[in-house]
């Protein structure tokens, strides 16, 4: 009895024994369920597991151009990945996924053996829908003690089983590789396999080969460690690993697997960041105006800023568009997370062409040209009309408006500190033209360093339209942030003088007309009058010469002229007509340019002449669509009648007389040769500190601005700093690069639209020659 009493002791120790590890295991699952160790995700999480989707910017052409995002990822569906990524996923990391329902009871058996009895941790046992598991809802990665820390894994071990049976309920076997595909972070901001595709072998996932979507695959064991990019040798093995479990179960064929191994891998690497690719900078401005809020007075210093704003929220359909536009569940648009398609008016060829005429034009001919000037400046880049003092000024000034200024303030960093850390030397990339530099400065000579490089806005119009084809902001948007294109505002000089040439046209005067070229004064309040001073050939002056040679030489004399026949308000109320908004001064000197415009601004006026007289806001954006292509935005051309046809073909004919005989014929001559219609009108404000130039064919109306950040850093003569000279050769080499591109569909050959039963004379020469035979010339018609 006493034996039986012992054995019956020993059998239920045994099972309690036996049995405590699954009652214990059934205890966590039960409190799991309950929430009592930690919050599990909901059923709505797991049929809606939380992913952000990069916004994608595609040209007019089907280009994407960039992303906006915070987690550079586009959804890819399952049909769209290539059969040897899903195999080679299945032979490495689950050979058993389509026979189980989340958990691997016989792998994660072999797991437990052979670590705790073999001590052998070789992981193992998580299957695909594990760690899509562990992806979507990460572990407490909290530091504490190691018991605790143990504890915590076996906690989320078993969370991780639960969530895995849970998502087997929820999703399809292919829905939950997609899932985890999509999730997973391949490193360099290649977050998802679209965007990995595309950042290790600029390739889309359907695409991709044996061996780089074994590379891929291999990855998914650790992203940094087997990161073909920092460890090559380290990755071959793992890819091999993974095309021997393709042929260890019957996925390959083993000879071609050995083929496969003895491949190199070959890496087409592009790191994709918000810095990087085509029209960076307009995609900053999309980012920027779409997400801007609702406009609130009491957060801007200045009226003007509120005013500007409130217009662009009530008149720009683009400004704030996240905020003025809900998803079905109410809440607004997200332009960084709801993988939303922004298609462009922007043609990528274009738009390259337009990058690579401003930095050809500016790093080959005047870069080179303003360093060798500079290098006889007192304080280079200043000129010598500036003092050490003046100089310094502006220097601090640009220290204290630089990002690591403001960090080290924010920080709470005294003044004294914030210097030093600026004049001790660092390590830094910095730019060059001739691509990124490796260099040891202290971040205020970077300061001094960036002062020397030119800067250059250009922008690219269909007149007809108004959709902006090209839009450059500088040769680098990692290293020059500030937009001049649709952020900044700089004196016009000599391009503002069309438009009181305009009103002369609409007052019944011909491009023929003739005015004796003499100096004209204006009383301005002063005890003495001013009087404009000639900016054209003195061989002309005292002569008689026609409108069409005034604006051509872009002569003051004639502007004077014309100013005391129309008042300045006149000129400002046309401007504001053919949309610039900007304040111009309504003084007589208006007509010298010393208004600060918009680039955009410029370009949409011009604009006009192009287009019969008919005003088109410069647009951006086509459509918008949802993740899933549903259209949720279409946007259309804003036009406004301003002038009517007659007078804007007089326009044309008087800029295309600046481009054949005046200051804007270096399009004509070498290296450009453009002998095909084309109107322009450049400028030059004072001290040669910008320069402009503003050009008109057909079918394409381009402005260029090119100046320095500081308006005291300037050429120093004429001829070097001139907008002929600056800006002038940007749109000539864009020109000349799409007329060489049949794809294109833009021809020399085509021409401007004559107005229909327009009988005026527009061959000065032959209207002299007939007018000699009157004995009043020319004035009959006025």
């Amino acid at each position: 009895m006493k034996g039986n009493t012992n054995n019956r002791k020993y059998l239920i120790w045994f099972w309690a024994i036996f049995s405590f590890p699954f009652f214990l295991a059934l205890l966590i699952f039960i409190l799991i369920s309950f929430e009592r160790l930690g919050p599990m995700p909901s059923f709505a999480e797991l049929e809606n597991p939380e992913y952000s989707l990069a916004a994608e910017v595609y040209s007019e052409d089907g280009v994407l151009l960039g992303k906006i995002s915070i987690e550079n990822r586009t959804w890819t569906e399952y049909k769209e990945l290539s059969p040897y990524l899903i195999d080679e996923l299945i032979a490495t990391e689950d050979i058993r996924y389509y026979r189980h329902s989340g958990i691997d009871v016989r792998g994660l058996g072999r797991a437990v053996i052979r670590t705790i009895l073999m001590g052998q941790n070789t992981g193992g046992g998580s299957t695909i829908t594990q760690q899509l598991s562990k992806l979507l809802y990460p572990r407490d990665t909290v530091q504490t003690s190691a018991f605790v820390k143990k504890l915590k894994l076996g906690v989320s071990k078993f969370k991780e089983w639960q969530t895995a049976v849970k998502l087997e309920k929820s999703y399809t076997k292919e829905e939950i590789i997609a899932m985890y595909l999509n999730k997973y972070d391949f490193n360099y901001r290649a977050i998802g396999i679209r965007s990995a595709a595309k950042v290790y072998f600029n390739a889309t996932p359907d695409s991709l080969n044996i061996q780089q979507a074994a590379v891929l695959i291999g990855m998914l064991k650790a992203s940094t460690l087997y990161n073909p990019v920092r460890n090559y040798d380290r990755m071959l093995q793992r890819r091999n690993v993974v095309i021997s479990q393709m042929a260890k179960y019957g996925y390959l064929n083993p000879a071609i697997a050995d083929s496969v191994k003895k491949l190199p891998i070959e890496l087409d690497f592009k790191f994709e960041d918000h810095n990087t690719g085509l029209a960076t900078y307009l995609r900053e401005y999309l980012r920027n105006t779409m997400s801007k809020p609702e406009p609130d007075k009491s957060r801007y210093v200045r009226e003007s800023s509120y005013e500007d704003a409130k217009w662009e929220w009530e008149n720009n359909p683009l400004y704030g568009w996240c905020a003025k536009n809900n998803k079905p569940d109410g809440s607004n648009y997200d332009i960084y997370k709801d993988g939303l398609k922004i298609y462009t008016t922007i043609n990528s060829k274009m738009q390259q062409y337009a990058e690579e005429a401003l930095s050809e034009h500016l790093s080959k001919e005047v870069q080179p040209d303003f360093y060798e000037r500079a290098k006889g400046f007192r304080n280079p880049p200043y000129s010598n009309d500036l003092t050490k003092k003046e100089i310094d000024e502006l220097i601090m000034s640009s220290l204290k408006q630089s990002d690591r200024y403001y960090i080290m303030r924010a920080r709470g960093y005294s003044e004294d500190s914030i210097m030093l850390a600026f004049n001790t030397p660092v390590k830094m990339k910095v730019f060059s033209w001739k691509g990124e530099r490796d260099t040891i400065m202290t971040p205020l000579d970077s300061i001094r360093y960036y002062k020397y490089f030119i800067r250059s806005g250009f922008m690219v119009e269909n007149p007809l339209n108004g959709q902006v084809k090209a839009y450059v902001g500088g040769p680098d948007f990692r290293y020059f942030k500030w937009d001049p294109v649709t952020q900044q505002k700089r004196q016009v000089g000599s391009t503002i003088k069309p438009f009181l040439y305009t009103i002369a046209m609409q007052n019944g005067y011909s491009p023929c007309y003739e005015v004796e070229n003499i100096p004209r004064s204006f009383d301005v309040g002063d005890s003495v009058p001013w009087t404009p001073r000639s900016s054209g050939n003195k061989a002309y002056h005292g002569k008689m010469v026609t409108l069409k040679w005034g604006l051509a030489q872009s002569e003051n004399y004639i502007s004077a002229w014309l100013m005391e026949r129309f008042t300045p308000a006149l000129v400002v109320d046309l401007m504001h007509k053919m949309g610039v908004r900007s304040y111009i001064d309504p003084v007589y000197s208006i007509f010298l340019g010393t208004s600060d415009v918009k680039l955009e601004e410029m370009v949409g006026a011009y604009s006009t002449f192009a287009n019969n007289g008919v005003y088109t806001y410069p647009m951006y954006v086509t459509r918008i669509e949802d993740k899933n292509g549903n259209i949720i935005s279409r946007f259309n051309a804003k036009v406004e009648e301003v002038l009517d046809e007659e007078t804007s073909y007089l326009m044309l004919n008087l800029l295309q007389n600046v481009v054949l005989t005046g200051s804007g014929i270096r399009m004509r001559r070498e290296p450009y040769l453009l002998m095909n219609q084309i109107g322009g009108k450049t400028g030059t404000t004072q001290e040669q500190s910008d320069g402009w130039f503003m050009g008109l064919t057909p079918n394409l109306v381009g402005g260029v601005w090119c100046g320095w950040e500081d308006r005291s850093i300037h050429f120093e003569t004429l001829i070097e700093g001139q907008g002929a000279n600056v800006a002038l050769p940007i749109f000539a080499l864009f020109l000349k690069k799409v007329y060489n591109d049949p794809q294109l569909g833009i021809m020399e050959a085509d021409e401007f639209e004559r107005p229909a039963n327009f009988n005026m004379e527009l061959d000065c020469e032959k209207v002299k020659r007939e007018s000699s035979r009157r004995d009043n010339p020319l004035r009959d018609r006025y």
